[in-house]
């Protein structure tokens, strides 16, 4: 996949959530949306 420019709209992704549920970007249409991730806790990096 090619890295997104600034600006660009993201692509459709689902993702589970904190609780396992799995939500997608579509989920949130209209809303504004902040993505966080971080490393897999006790992983070197």
């Amino acid at each position: 996949m090619a890295l997104l420019e600034t600006g660009s709209r993201a692509p459709a992704f689902s993702l589970p959530n904190q609780d396992g549920k799995t939500v997608s970007l579509a989920d949130f249409s209209g809303k504004y949306v902040l993505l966080w991730w971080y490393l897999k806790a006790d992983t070197r990096g």
